[in-house]
C-alpha cells in the first residue's frame, strides 16, 4: 500500500489515466480495481482503498531481461506519478512503517 503525497488525488479515474499513460495495455475494470497484463507482469492490479494505492503484482518469469527492465522502469514511473513519491521516498516510508508496526 502506498500513501499519496499532498496534492496527489486518490481519485480512481486519475489512477486509471496514469496506468494508461505508462502501460500500453488493455485495462480491465472490475469493482473499482484496474487490472492489466504487460511485459513481465502476468497481472498488475491497482485500486484505491482508504486513500491508499493498493498494488498487487504477479510476475511472468518467462520473459527476457530487456522486457523485465522495461516493465520495472514503467512500474517505477507509474508509482511516482500516481503517488507523488520517488522510489527513494517510498522505500524510506516503507522502512518507517515496518519499524512502527
Amino acid at each position: 500500500m502506498y500513501s499519496f503525497k499532498r496534492g496527489f488525488s486518490p481519485d480512481a479515474g486519475r489512477i486509471r489515466a496514469e496506468l494508461e499513460k505508462n502501460f500500453p495495455a488493455q485495462i480491465k475494470e472490475e469493482n473499482g480495481k484496474y487490472t492489466i497484463n504487460y511485459g513481465a507482469f502476468k497481472q498488475l492490479t491497482v485500486r484505491v482503498d482508504n486513500k491508499k494505492l493498493c498494488v498487487e503484482t504477479e510476475s511472468n518469469t518467462d520473459v527476457k531481461d530487456d522486457v523485465i527492465l522495461d516493465t520495472n522502469k514503467r512500474y517505477r514511473v507509474f508509482l511516482e506519478e500516481a503517488t507523488g513519491y520517488t522510489a527513494k521516498e517510498r522505500l524510506k516510508m516503507a522502512k518507517k512503517d515496518v519499524q512502527g508496526a
